[in-house]
């Protein structure tokens, strides 16, 4: 494995460190759900995945606030969220666009997520995310909601954003190699894994690997389209039209990343895999397939 240092070069990691990163990404059982989507989700159609997130936010009753912060379009892609959750019933839908860093202190935005039952992080760009938002109070009140009961959802560049390093930026469509995934702080929903968008659509295995070998975390997921995934606690449920890509490296018996230059081929031996569609659920305290509902 291989970490990054506080400039960004990667360092290795043996096998032994390895093994002991964090095994269990179960969420506290006090903690609220989160809902993270692959982008692309269905906004016209049956919105499946837009419906259950509204459903475990709070259906009718729920008190929605849209996040734009990602987007270079807020009042277009705003718009377009708030006729699709009020098309589904919901009666409270407020956007918040902290387009500044500044606006994530403003005492509107604080109150709107305080009274939220469910934030909604929209696409674009995850490092406007974090750059708008990391050590901001609304980051703050967000991660005092989310232990107090309210379901967070990103699609996209919402969905990198939600562990604790994020993919930055990075090649698809090839091999793994070492500079195929720039990494860097994410917003900390999900601690102890990595999260890759458009997965199927985009080519992006060799781009997950890539990540997961820079981290010292077991688990990787690979998000299709109109695809999400669903975590209460421990138990982690398949939402939508494809499929996520499990990938668990905890018992790899070989990587070559303490030989590699950047821009050679990256080994890893004995990585799990995963493939679940719609329905199956994971168990993210024992890391294993539970079936389908």
């Amino acid at each position: 494995m291989a970490v990054q240092d506080a400039e960004g070069s990667v360092v290795a990691v043996s096998l032994n460190d390895a093994a002991t990163a964090q095994e269990s990404v179960a969420l506290p059982e006090t903690h609220g759900q989160l809902v993270i989507i692959g982008g692309a989700e269905d906004k016209e159609g049956d919105c499946t995945i837009l419906r259950e997130f509204v459903r475990r936010a709070g259906g009718l009753q729920a008190r929605i606030v849209v996040m734009t912060v990602a987007t270079g379009l807020p009042g277009e892609v705003g718009e377009t969220y708030m006729n699709v959750f009020e098309r589904l019933g919901v009666e409270s839908v407020k956007v918040v666009d902290t387009a500044r860093r500044e606006d994530a202190n403003d005492p509107r935005a604080l109150e709107l997520t305080q009274d939220a039952t469910g934030v909604f992080f929209t696409g674009g760009n995850q490092a406007r995310i974090t750059e708008c938002l990391k050590d901001t109070e609304l980051d703050t009140l967000l991660h005092k909601r989310f232990a107090e009961g309210i379901v967070v959802a990103g699609t996209s560049a919402g969905a990198a954003m939600m562990p604790d390093m994020m993919i930055v930026e990075g090649e698809s469509e090839t091999n793994p190699r070492m500079e195929v995934a720039r990494m860097d702080r994410g917003m900390g929903f999900l601690p102890g894994v990595v999260i890759d968008q458009h997965f199927a659509q985009r080519g992006r295995l060799g781009r997950l690997l890539s990540a997961i070998a820079q981290q010292p975390v077991n688990l990787g997921f690979g998000i299709d389209e109109n695809t999400a995934i669903a975590i209460n606690g421990k138990e982690l449920e398949v939402i939508g039209d494809g499929a996520i890509t499990v990938v668990d490296v905890a018992k790899i018996t070989h990587n070559n990343v303490e030989e590699l230059l950047r821009d050679e081929p990256l080994a890893l031996c004995d990585a799990t895999l995963h493939i679940l569609p719609h329905g199956y659920k994971f168990d993210l305290e024992k890391r294993s397939p539970l079936g389908k509902s």
